[in-house]
């Protein structure tokens, strides 16, 4: 009988190894240590440290595309009303974590997109795939007169992710929920205001 794969719970153990001491300070012997296999499963499995780094992305970004789905196909609510609960369901998860755990996907783009040419380059395909379900939203809620329309929907959804990013920074330095409501509160009477 073949031994079961450990292949998730190599996985699994990355991503909260990675979350808690980053790219860099994450060792394969950290994470097998952590899944309680041995090293020789991770080389089964991974041909390196940067494939496995991507593959936690990919395991991260899916959820991170469901809860996108939660907020903006939610059709009870306005377009608009769609990003603010996406914001809202983010700011849930870092509160639950008490405000230290911020993105991995921003994370490991300060730390890993300068030495890795692969996670820079899954990174930047992950940012244009996330983009694409905001710049729609945007686009409709333009559409129905409750965004205004002086930029583009695809420059909006850059600036709301890339400036959201920066606010969950923040958030991680100060340990609060304040730069997160700052961000909502500054970003929705500007930058995503109703018409005038």
């Amino acid at each position: 009988m073949p031994k079961p794969s450990l292949r998730d719970t190599i996985l699994d153990a990355g991503l909260k190894a990675m979350f808690r001491t980053g790219y860099n300070g994450t060792s394969v012997r950290d994470v097998t240590t952590a899944a309680g296999a041995p090293q020789g499963s991770f080389t089964n499995h991974f041909r390196s440290k940067e494939a496995f780094a991507s593959e936690v992305l990919d395991r991260y970004f899916a959820h991170t595309r469901g809860l996108v789905a939660d907020a903006l196909d939610d059709a009870s609510l306005r377009p608009r009303a769609r990003l603010h609960r996406y914001l809202d369901i983010i700011t849930g998860v870092l509160e639950a974590d008490g405000f230290s755990r911020g993105c991995l996907i921003g994370d490991l783009s300060l730390e890993a997109s300068g030495s890795s040419e692969l996670l820079r380059t899954r990174l930047a395909a992950i940012f244009a795939e996330w983009r694409a379900p905001f710049a729609a939203c945007i686009t409709k809620a333009q559409k129905a007169g409750e965004i205004a329309s002086d930029f583009e929907a695809e420059e909006l959804a850059d600036f709301l992710l890339a400036s959201w990013q920066g606010a969950i920074l923040r958030m991680k330095v100060e340990r609060s929920v304040a730069p997160l409501e700052r961000f909502k509160k500054i970003a929705f009477q500007t930058v995503f205001r109703e018409p005038r």
